[in-house]
């Protein structure tokens, strides 16, 4: 059965190629000549007056990104003893596999133990993660982890701004490119406007990992504790009941979960403005008819200590205007 179709699908192939050749032939050069077109329009000068009118607004979302995947980089706590690292090799004559063992290597977030606590940490993992890892449950050790917690926040919270600038510019500048374009070439376009690739995935969270390994290396059962936001969240709060708080700052500071300390920050702020405008000679020539207003509301948010990201919409006599830029304009 398996032969007589094998054989069904190599003559419909031969059939489409002896008398579809023209239509495929046709394509292809449809795929070329577009691909031509596409390289001379990113060479073009009109693609380059486009470029130009909005390299601004690429540079600060490029610095964006650049701010975003420092903070991904924020490394978590862990206090286990290096104990060194060795090679593995298998002089068994019966010549068994032992995956399992093969594939074990050392790593600070990882930990070789037996089933017992495998499935003792699938269970209570933020008891076992203290436990097996080193981490003391002191205001020090949830000052580290509500700073990770903070900065993975704010690259979550980066990324969704930078998506929507990204989105803003384009959608800025569509009625200027082709549709083939940005229907067909959309990477392309973006890479050659000079945005750089964002990696909007969660992988970045660290892990810490529970690894059981059979002693005859051949099963073995691993629980992941992903520390992302949610976790992160969880796990300072359970820091914060561990610790025996005195009546001081430091103790108090700590008894505040990272939300309500982002929160009390007021991370979130509005401005407004109403202003006049006009050019003279000296004050005997000023004319109010001549006068220009503006007025405008604008929204910041602290994506870092002393760096405002701010979308301002302000209105003139024409028309009104959006402008998106980080830190402040005064």
């Amino acid at each position: 059965m398996n032969a007589l179709t094998g054989c069904l699908g190599f003559f419909l192939i031969l059939i489409l190629l002896v008398y579809a050749w023209p239509l495929l032939l046709i394509l292809a050069l449809i795929v070329l000549v577009y691909q031509i077109y596409a390289v001379i329009y990113f060479k073009g000068e009109k693609f380059g007056a486009i470029k130009e009118t909005i390299q601004n607004h690429i540079r600060d979302c490029n610095d964006l990104n650049d701010h975003i995947e420092e903070l991904k980089n924020t490394a978590l706590v862990v206090n286990r003893i290096d104990y060194g690292e060795a090679a593995y090799h298998d002089n068994s004559r019966w010549n068994v596999k032992r995956d399992a063992l093969k594939k074990r290597v050392y790593a600070p977030y990882i930990y070789e133990c037996s089933r017992t606590v495998c499935d003792n940490a699938r269970k209570e993992p933020f008891k076992y993660i203290c436990k097996y890892f080193g981490i003391k449950a002191d205001e020090e050790t949830l000052g580290k982890f509500e700073t990770a917690l903070n900065d993975f926040s704010a690259a979550e919270d980066g990324k969704v701004a930078l998506k929507a600038e990204r989105a803003a510019i384009l959608e800025s500048i569509s009625a200027d490119i082709p549709w083939a374009i940005k229907k067909f070439s959309q990477k392309k376009l973006e890479k050659n406007l000079g945005f750089e690739e964002v990696d909007f995935s969660t992988l970045y969270f660290p892990k810490y990992e529970f690894k059981y390994t059979s002693a005859g290396g051949n099963t073995g059962t691993t629980y992941d504790i992903v520390m992302d936001i949610d976790n992160l969240n969880r796990f300072v709060v359970y820091l914060s009941e561990k610790i025996k708080f005195s009546k001081s700052v430091a103790g108090q500071r700590a008894l505040m979960t990272s939300k309500l300390r982002q929160h009390i920050k007021g991370r979130n702020g509005i401005a407004v403005w109403v202003g006049l405008a006009n050019v003279f000679p000296n004050f005997g020539h000023i004319y109010y008819d001549e006068m220009l207003p503006n007025y405008g509301i604008g929204y910041r948010w602290e994506f870092k200590k002393r760096v405002n990201i701010r979308f301002d919409l302000g209105f003139t006599k024409d028309s009104p205007n959006f402008t998106f830029n980080i830190n402040e304009a005064f």
